[in-house]
C-alpha cells in the first residue's frame, strides 16, 4: 500500500502495511508473520536472512528495506516509502561485513 495513504488505526491485514502487496505478504507470511502486529520488535535483517533460508534463494536487498519500512511502521515510525531505507540497509550491511573481516 501507498505509505502515505497508510493509517495505523486501520491496518488489520498485511497488505495493509505500507509497501506491502500480495506479494509481500506472501513472503512475511512464509517467514510466520500472519498480521501487522507479529513485526512488532522483530529484526528486518534478520527476517530477510530467514526468507532466503526458506526459499534456497538470495532476494533482492531491496526487500530488506521494505522489511525495515514496516517493522519500523509497526514500531511507531511514521509511513514512509520502503527506498527512504536503502542509505541504512547499506550502511548497516557495510558494518557487519567490516565486523567479519
Amino acid at each position: 500500500m501507498n505509505p502515505s495513504k497508510v493509517a495505523r488505526e486501520a491496518v488489520k491485514n498485511l497488505t495493509d502495511l505500507p509497501n506491502i502487496g500480495r506479494a509481500g505478504a506472501e513472503d512475511l507470511q512464509l517467514i510466520g508473520i500472519n498480521r501487522p502486529s507479529d513485526l512488532i520488535g522483530l529484526d528486518p535483517y534478520e527476517m530477510y536472512e530467514n526468507l532466503c533460508k526458506l526459499t534456497g534463494s538470495r532476494h533482492d536487498p531491496c526487500v530488506i528495506d521494505v522489511f525495515i519500512s514496516v517493522t519500523d511502521f509497526m514500531n511507531g515510525g511514521d509511513p514512509q516509502p520502503w527506498w527512504k531505507y536503502t542509505s541504512e540497509r547499506k550502511r548497516e550491511l557495510s558494518v557487519k561485513k567490516g565486523c567479519r573481516d
